[in-house]
């Protein structure tokens, strides 16, 4: 048997090939969109992909199970659990056999037991793995969002991004039962999950590959529970929010994602078709680095920058996908990784890119702000703090008199913020703050500044007190 892990760090997640070196057969569990490292690693192995699977309808990232069996003629594997809202659209293909709790299949020596884990989603499948040539007993499981190191999937997501109301209640039961089963499981079983730190599908997932069910056991919380009523107030409480996209990614994957070599090439655009996308009010995103930005861009133009492994989640957050979507690159050599990036959440509707060279006329700049140069403007009359991180974040500590509201809810939140006063944005490190800045000033607010310091610094010069936002 051989294991093979891959890692998204932009999006936190992880996905597997599992390989069996007497007959050549793989499989690959929780595939991402772009194919080509699985097609590459089973190539240097030697192995052929045969199988695909998921463990659930994906929230955070496009999945890449039809891509994949598409370019290998490899069966998929998907969950035939939940009720009829967490069915697949294409179940009835040719190429997909569904699956139940109990089911097994093999990947040549390889054993594939079915366990049916629900609690984050109703369909939520696991993938107990046994290598018969030389076990007759399990090694591990591939978890999916069931179970991370040091936490479970949260059950809240149908609720918060799909819009499905009163199911996060009955979830968190569910994952309840989940983890009552595995604790009566084998200590020794290796676990290996669907993500890591950084995750939004859980609120304290641990950043290590892998684990064991008996460390779990012994230190992740959701195991120390044994009444359901305290973990499901435990479970359901300081989740963090659930970006927009989640509901899109719902969708997408459930009816089934349209493959990569169906859409259309973007185009390298000129100034003129910048402008004539600002005259008609377009959706541009500017991922050039915050300096870039603050010192000269397009009005109207969203920064993003794509220096932080947190952008495609704010883009995720902002993006309109009824929209066409035009993003200004950092450099024209990083086309191919920006789009693989924005395809990786479903933002297909791209007809075109710019460069840098485009900003040579018409083109504003940002103001910013020190902490410093803020605390010199104390008593704060006449401007508007607004703190744009998370209700965690907020709660623990902030600037005395600042307005809360997270980044993600920001456009829907606009009309809440005074035009007739300064508002300076601030956040953890000075990132989300200009992207509120320039979403601010692409929406009219014509006296904006970023504060470019993060809370180190602010804190040390403002004075900050605690308490969640009213």
């Amino acid at each position: 048997m051989l294991l093979k892990y891959f890692y998204d760090e932009k999006l936190a997640q992880a996905s597997y090939l599992v390989g069996c070196s007497a007959t050549g057969e793989a499989l690959v569990i929780d595939p991402a969109r772009h194919i080509t490292p699985y097609l590459r690693a089973a190539e240097k192995e030697g192995l052929r992909i045969t199988h695909v699977t998921e463990t659930h309808i994906h929230a955070d990232f496009v999945s890449g199970s039809l891509e994949l069996a598409g370019a290998t003629g490899a069966t998929i594997y998907l969950s035939d659990m939940g009720d009829a809202d967490w069915k697949y659209a294409y179940a009835n293909d040719t190429n997909v056999i569904l699956v139940r709790d109990g089911d097994s299949w093999k990947v040549g020596n390889v054993k594939v037991d079915v366990l049916h884990t629900p609690g984050h989603t109703p369909e939520q499948i696991a993938f107990q793995i046994t290598d018969t040539a030389g076990a007759d007993r399990p090694i591990g499981i591939f978890t999916g969002d069931f179970l991370f190191v040091g936490d479970v999937g949260r059950p809240d997501l149908l609720e918060e991004a799909a819009g499905l109301a009163g199911t996060k209640e009955v979830g968190a039961r569910q994952q309840f039962a989940t983890v009552q089963r595995f604790k009566e499981m084998a200590d020794y079983l290796q676990i290996w999950p669907g993500h890591g730190a950084g995750s939004a599908c859980g609120k304290a997932l641990g950043a290590i590959p892998s684990t064991t069910l008996g460390y779990e056991k012994l230190f992740n919380p959701a195991f120390q529970f044994e009444k359901e009523s305290e973990f499901v107030a435990w479970l359901l409480s300081d989740q963090p929010e659930a970006p927009f996209y989640f509901a899109q990614m719902k969708k997408v994957n459930k009816i089934g994602p349209a493959l990569l070599r169906a859409l259309p090439l973007p185009t390298n655009f000129d100034r003129a078709t910048l402008d004539a996308v600002i005259e008609d009010g377009g959706q541009i995103f500017d991922l050039r680095n915050r300096g870039q930005f603050a010192a000269t861009h397009a009005p109207g133009a969203v920064n993003i920058p794509a220096d932080n492994s947190g952008f495609v989640t704010w883009i995720g957050w902002l993006v309109d996908y009824e929209r066409p979507v035009y993003v200004l690159l950092p450099s024209i050599d990083s086309e191919q990784a920006i789009l693989r990036d924005l395809h990786s959440i479903g933002i297909d509707y791209i007809p075109g890119y710019f460069s840098p060279e485009v900003l040579s006329h018409r083109t504003q700049a940002l103001p910013v702000i020190t902490a410093r140069q803020l605390a010199q403007r104390l008593p704060l009359n006449g401007l508007q703090i607004l703190d744009v991180r998370g209700k965690g974040e907020y709660a623990d500590k902030h600037i005395v008199g600042a307005r809360h509201i997270p980044l993600g809810y920001l456009p829907q939140r606009l009309a809440e913020l005074p035009k007739d006063r300064t508002i300076i944005t601030l956040c953890a490190s000075g990132y989300r703050s200009q992207i509120a800045a320039s979403l601010l000033q692409a929406a009219g607010f014509e006296d904006v500044l970023s504060l470019n310091e993060g809370e180190e610094c602010w804190s040390r010069f403002l004075p900050t007190e605690s308490g969640a936002s009213n």
